[in-house]
């Protein structure tokens, strides 16, 4: 398997990236805010434009999501979506679920316990 990729985002969001047989997988640590949102979007768009429609966002090391953060998920899932194949489900941890069900989007943003759960959910899909 080949090695994870570092990801070009900013000095407070890191990213990897790994292309698998059926999708592709994003290992993201450090905060998801205003700042970062941006670059997160256009950068992850541009990937999965150009590579497998089923996507697996880990962010079980993410340190803050903000307003602007869980708005850069909602467009990358309506993103995904517009590929019949696409899927994106999010690999969360206790601050990123506290905050993402403050504004009821669980359901939406497809959220996984573990990276194993959001594997095999690519794989039933």
């Amino acid at each position: 398997m080949p090695e994870p990729k570092p990801l070009a985002l900013t000095v407070s969001l890191r990213c990897t990236h790994e292309e698998r047989n059926n999708y592709q997988l994003f290992r993201l640590t450090g905060l998801l805010d205003a700042f970062s949102e941006g670059t997160f979007n256009k950068t992850l768009k541009t990937k999965i434009d150009q590579g497998p429609k089923n996507i697996i966002l880990d962010l079980s090391k993410i340190d803050f999501v903000d307003s602007s953060g869980l708005g850069a998920l909602v467009q990358l899932v309506k993103h995904t979506k517009q590929y019949e194949e696409g899927t994106l489900q999010i690999v969360s941890n206790a601050r990123v679920n506290q905050t993402v069900k403050l504004v009821r989007l669980e359901k939406f943003l497809s959220l996984r316990s573990s990276l194993d759960e959001a594997i095999e959910n690519v794989k039933i899909s």
